[in-house]
């Protein structure tokens, strides 16, 4: 009895799950170039940041309470499941940026002290959020071996700009998926099946003020805003994490029928969040109000869920190398037409660049 008791409570080491394309990624960049950074045109908010980072709002915020304690095996299996992947990729993805961070303010503290402890300060945020998440999977009697996936995933080389485009979207658009949870399940409380959506109110603003210090540092780099480069850019990221979230959250529609939403208008709503929200400091946004827009983000999420069949499928290696080229084809055609959608500008002109 008191082993099987014990066989219960266990904590297994959960195998990572396998990296594909859509899979939260961690990063690494040029830290020397990074370091050639001079905030000096924006100071003033960037130091308004700092200050911010400093009072640590939410030092006291991530603290386990007694609601935790209780059996989730009144999970069915594939609610279970659901849950478990979703706190993995959370880690996982807290986790990525916590390492960047950490690494960021490390090479940089010589050289650039003012973003070194901005960096600093984002890595502490993002160790509390990884933490947290982890040992919630605890509940489910599992955790991630973070100090394994630091040392077996590969690690993706952005150069500094691309760094700063892609982390003010990622914590931007983490900020509008929190908080639109957060505010669906406090009308609908009894969808809140698990605790940890209590804490996303604060939770959320760390991202917010991450995101809030990316754009300062974007805002003192005007070559990073202005042109026809930047506008490519702009409209590339945006375009990016879009389409990875419509993607993902497609592939995971059980978790969010599981809190009592429709994972198709949640996306949608927070697409149409985060494009506004880019568009006090990009200067152009995605046209996401375009029906063509939302039928051709349908059409590549139809395209990715065949894709994940096709790879389910008893077929010989040859047939689906064939199926996986011809819907890879097709999916990439959908995201070109995306792409080429006109744009919205944001400045005081009237010009496109399409």
């Amino acid at each position: 009895m008191v082993n099987s008791i014990l066989n219960k409570t266990q904590i297994l080491t959960k195998e990572p799950s396998k990296e594909t394309l859509l899979t939260p990624r961690f990063y690494t960049t040029d830290f020397e170039e990074m370091s050639k950074i001079d905030v000096s045109s924006n100071i003033e908010e960037v130091q308004a940041i700092l200050d911010e980072f400093r009072a640590d709002y939410n030092q006291q915020h991530f603290i386990r309470d007694k609601e935790f304690i209780m059996n989730w095996d009144r999970f069915d299996k594939e609610t279970r499941a659901f849950f478990i992947e979703f706190l993995e990729r959370s880690c996982t993805a807290e986790f990525s940026g916590f390492l960047l961070y950490k690494e960021l303010s490390r090479n940089l503290k010589d050289k650039n002290p003012i973003l070194a402890e901005g960096f600093s300060f984002m890595s502490r945020d993002e160790a509390r959020h990884a933490g947290f998440l982890n040992k919630a999977m605890s509940d489910f009697n599992l955790s991630l071996d973070l100090g394994f996936l630091t040392k077996s995933r590969k690690y993706t080389f952005f150069a500094p700009k691309f760094i700063l485009y892609a982390t003010y979207l990622s914590e931007k658009i983490g900020y509008w998926r929190y908080i639109t949870i957060y505010r669906h399940l406090e009308k609908s409380p009894e969808s809140r099946v698990y605790p940890i959506f209590r804490f996303f109110e604060s939770w959320c603003q760390d991202e917010n003020r991450h995101g809030d210090f990316f754009a300062a540092v974007l805002k003192s780099q005007p070559n990073l805003l202005t042109g026809w480069k930047s506008k490519l850019w702009c409209r590339f990221f945006l375009l990016s994490v879009f389409v990875t979230m419509y993607l993902n959250d497609a592939q995971r529609a059980g978790f969010y029928a599981a809190i009592g939403l429709d994972a198709k208008k949640f996306d949608i709503h927070v697409i149409k969040k985060t494009n506004q929200s880019s568009g006090r400091l990009f200067p152009v946004i995605l046209d996401v109000e375009n029906p063509r827009f939302l039928e051709l983000l349908e059409a590549c999420s139809k395209q990715n869920l065949e894709l994940v069949k096709l790879a389910q499928e008893e077929k010989s290696t040859f047939e689906k190398t064939i199926g996986k080229f011809f819907k890879t084809a097709i999916m990439i055609n959908y995201l070109v037409e995306l792409f080429l959608i006109k744009p919205i500008s944001t400045e005081n002109e009237w010009e496109m660049i399409f």
